[in-house]
């Protein structure tokens, strides 16, 4: 229950600088009076203003701001939720809008709608046209509940019986219904593209492992030309090392036949020496007859046996020297030919040493080849076709979610028609509507106006005479329709109250006495008021002063004083 305690502004419309306070729970029935301009129902714009930013008529928030002062306006507003105390503040030049729950100041980083909706959702819990229906009512801007559009009446319905949120929560499901379905659209959409990716992917797999396949034919085929290569290489080879220890076996003696000319020409020299001696000694005993060393006589006989002795020794080393010459030549021409020999050995040697490099060259090919095709082989393939898994893996997630998305959109659907106004909002309404029929019917017949008020789901009216003549609201007169007004005025507060959503201590009349209500009718209202007072502090402006000013505990007198409205003292 709200329970409004006090009201108080300053520079607002017609009021000065100075705080004008209204108590608004200290008198059970108040009666504001003053003349016209006197500032008597200020206390309804001021209100509403500082809860909704709205004033009760039909002027600006602009408009409030004293035209005088033109600045400084505000207005503050005391109430209590159960243990919680709260005061509003707010007001225009500078801009104020201030909330305090037990004089702690409530958050103010939220936007100003925010701010406002925190305000009425939250604390209030009572919307402005609800508020409109069940605090004030007043002759100049205020619209009767039967005057309402059907929305209006369905939103003062829902805040009476506290079930707006239905609707608050219909709005969300719905907005989530909307999320989920773009949700869902984006969940397909990436599983399709997922799907594209891991078909792609296989493709790739696929084009991978031919072009591996083939390289590794390839890569097989030039192993077997190698290998191929190398076999022939090797028969080469080995005629090369035949031919090789062919050759070797050749020069084998080659040392001692180097030793065997070296001693032949060594002799040859010799002999060619001891020739040579014998000639010296020859044409030496030719041509001296004594000894050139003693001077004596050279014997003659001795003379000529040794020039014969010599020639002879002559002729026998020639003989010989020419059959040494002849084997000299033999050994020479055995050393020339195997110096041909080596010359082979060498060119057979480089012919074995390009057959082993060419062997050697291929085997390391045929190795890095083979390498390559078992590299290729578990590698490359395994890492693309492990993108396949991680794809599918992502896929199956995604699966998932869509799965949950699905399950929850189909929740949502149920739980959106519940609360759609055909489900459970309607069943809630269909129990209250006797209630609110029987009530209205009550009140009714306290001011003495006998007709059968009810109102169906979709808060259409019929009205019956006790001629069972049907009418609806417009049919009647201007004071018949006041009755009804003030009669569903008092249903919905009753309501209200049994409900504790909308209930307050705070009811304002704005002129209800002086436009449609006859001295009958007023008594009536009078008494009903009268019968609300228990719980209930009822303010009343009016006109009607003499007729009304003993009927109240309480009157509150507004008057002009120096172009300012003020409470008469």
């Amino acid at each position: 229950m709200i329970y409004f305690k006090k009201i108080r502004w300053k520079n607002f419309l017609s009021y000065g600088n100075h705080w004008t306070e209204i108590q608004l729970d200290q008198n059970k029935s108040s009666l504001i009076i003053g003349e016209n301009g006197a500032g008597k129902s200020t206390v309804l714009d001021a209100l509403t203003y500082v809860l909704y930013n709205k004033p009760f008529r039909k002027i600006t928030v602009q408009q409030l701001v004293n035209s005088i002062n033109t600045n400084h306006m505000e207005v503050e507003v005391d109430f209590t939720i159960g243990k919680n105390n709260y005061k509003v503040c707010r007001g225009q030049k500078p801009r104020i809008f201030e909330v305090y729950q037990d004089d702690i100041l409530l958050n103010q980083e939220a936007h100003a709608k925010d701010y406002q909706d925190v305000l009425e959702k939250q604390i209030l819990k009572l919307n402005h046209k609800s508020f409109c229906q069940v605090v004030v009512l007043g002759s100049s801007s205020f619209i009767p509940f039967m005057q309402l559009p059907t929305n209006h009446r369905k939103e003062v319905i829902e805040d009476l019986l506290d079930i707006g949120i239905f609707s608050i929560m219909g709005s969300l499901l719905k907005d989530r219904a909307s999320e989920n379905r773009k949700v869902l659209s984006n969940t397909g959409n990436e599983i399709a593209l997922l799907q594209e990716r891991v078909n792609m992917q296989r493709d790739y797999v696929k084009r991978i492992m031919q072009q591996q396949d083939e390289a590794i034919q390839e890569k097989k085929m030039s192993i077997e030309k190698l290998t191929n290569d190398n076999g022939i290489t090797e028969l080469n080879l080995k005629d090369k090392q035949h031919e090789l220890d062919s050759l070797r076996k050749e020069v084998e003696e080659e040392e001692v036949v180097r030793k065997k000319l070296n001693k032949l020409n060594n002799l040859d020299s010799k002999i060619g020496d001891k020739v040579k001696r014998l000639k010296k000694e020859i044409a030496f005993f030719e041509a001296h007859d004594d000894c050139p060393t003693c001077y004596r006589p050279i014997d003659e006989e001795t003379k000529t046996h040794s020039i014969e002795n010599n020639k002879d020794s002559i002729s026998e080393c020639e003989e010989g020297f020419q059959k040494l010459e002849e084997e000299i030549n033999a050994e020479q021409a055995r050393v020339n030919h195997m110096m041909e020999v080596w010359k082979q050995i060498d060119q057979v040697n480089r012919v074995i040493n390009t057959y082993n490099s060419e062997i050697n060259a291929n085997h390391s090919v045929i190795k890095s080849m083979q390498k390559d095709i078992d590299k290729t082989d578990k590698e490359d393939v395994n890492v693309e076709q492990a993108k396949i898994k991680e794809f599918n893996h992502e896929m199956l997630e995604l699966t998932n979610n869509k799965q949950d998305q699905t399950d929850d959109q189909e929740i949502i659907s149920i739980a959106t028609g519940l609360l759609r106004d055909t489900g459970i909002k309607s069943r809630i309404i269909k129990q209250y509507i006797p209630i609110i029929n029987k009530l209205v019917n009550k009140y009714l017949a306290a001011m003495d106006f006998f007709v059968q008020f009810d109102l169906d789901e979709n808060f259409n009216e019929v009205i019956k005479s006790r001629f069972r003549d049907e009418f609806n609201y417009h049919s009647f007169s201007e004071g018949e329709k006041m009755r009804i007004d003030l009669s569903l005025l008092f249903t919905w507060r009753a309501v209200a109250k049994m409900k504790n959503s909308a209930a307050t201590n705070l009811l304002i009349m704005d002129e209800v006495f002086d436009s449609s209500l006859d001295t009958q009718g007023t008594d009536e209202f009078l008494k009903i008021i009268n019968d609300l007072t228990l719980d209930t502090n009822i303010f009343i402006i009016s006109h009607k002063t003499d007729q009304l000013v003993d009927k109240f505990t309480n009157v509150i007198r507004f008057e002009k004083h120096q172009n300012f409205s003020r409470v008469a003292a």
